[in-house]
């Protein structure tokens, strides 16, 4: 049993579900069991104390449509819906009694293997890992978690640990998982995507979402509808309306490429000129300041490409185009 979790037309709803196995199409289905609507906090009761359970209607309801459950389970789905001050004091014990609970998964029908999409995404939400060319090669108990679940209740699995991430974070998150580092040679495609192409990254993300939501065998035992499954809009969102983390990594590619050609020549004035801006740029500075980070950064990484000394550009002119990016990044 699992609690999901979506928007509707009237806002964000609940609905406890659970995983069966269809035997007639060798795959695994969810169905609803009970709508909790917009507030699941309603079904918690509290009698004194630190005290809480769930309120009868929820178990009633479950009992009348002979659904077998287990108490303790069901308390874990509305765990996070707990008031916060019981919860904390509860904390404790209730991690105590979550050891004690917690049984292997067994092996799912026919031991078949878990999509490599779910081990990427599973792999960087527990270890924040870019370079994965070694999960292949990971045991299959680190994906137990995946083990006898629909697609439905895989996606809220992951729904619920992407929670965790930071904006900043999403769109590298998108690209370990869909493996977009395959398609470029050089090292910075392993730890500074930000260094890689934007419309070659582009391209390649769109063609990988396409192949995903036509993927029978991973939306197997799924109603898909003909529209980008929702569980897909929400990485063309993080993909598209965020950018990549700038990082220390970025700033030291940046500086250790400059220095390695620098060859002794003298470091870059501090500031750069409005005009000599408007002139690298081939635009003028009130059209600069209208552009938010991610505009900004799409049209320095399209320079770049033009200057980068590798392409054959000058070394100061691209010296020159990193420190006046630098320069209108502290504006935005």
């Amino acid at each position: 049993m699992y609690l999901a979790e979506y928007n509707s037309a009237g806002g964000r709803r609940y609905v406890l579900r659970n995983s069966r196995f269809d035997k007639k199409n060798d795959c695994w289905r969810s169905r609803d069991l009970l709508d909790l609507g917009g507030a699941p906090w309603k079904y918690i009761e509290y009698p004194g104390g630190n005290a809480f359970y769930i309120n009868e209607f929820v178990t009633g309801e479950l009992a009348a449509r002979n659904i077998a459950y287990d108490l303790a389970e069901l308390e874990e789905l509305f765990w996070p819906f707990i008031r916060k001050e019981i919860r904390e004091k509860l904390e404790p014990f209730h991690c105590r009694a979550r050891r004690k609970s917690r049984k292997r998964e067994p092996k799912g029908p026919g031991g078949r293997e878990v999509p490599i999409f779910d081990k990427r995404r599973l792999c960087y939400l527990r270890s924040g890992t870019v370079d994965q060319r070694a999960v292949g090669r990971m045991p299959s108990r680190y994906f137990t978690p995946l083990a006898n679940k629909s697609r439905d209740e895989i996606e809220q699995f992951f729904l619920g640990l992407e929670k965790v991430l930071q904006p900043q974070e999403y769109k590298q998150y998108v690209y370990v998982a869909f493996d977009l580092q395959r398609y470029f040679r050089s090292s910075a495609a392993r730890s500074i995507p930000q260094a890689l192409d934007r419309d070659d990254l582009d391209r390649y993300f769109l063609r990988d979402l396409c192949r995903l939501q036509e993927d029978e065998a991973f939306w197997a035992g799924f109603d898909k509808s003909g529209s980008l499954h929702p569980y897909l809009v929400r990485y063309a969102v993080m993909f598209f309306d965020y950018e990549f983390d700038g990082g220390s990594a970025w700033d030291e590619y940046l500086q250790n490429m400059i220095n390695a050609r620098r060859f002794f020549r003298p470091p870059p004035p501090e500031k750069i000129s409005a005009s000599e801006i408007e002139e690298i740029f081939g635009m003028g500075e009130e059209k600069l300041r209208r552009m938010d980070r991610s505009e900004l950064t799409k049209l320095f990484r399209k320079k770049a490409h033009a200057h980068h000394p590798d392409k054959g550009g000058e070394h100061d002119s691209f010296v020159r185009l990193a420190e006046a990016y630098r320069q209108l990044l502290q504006k935005c």
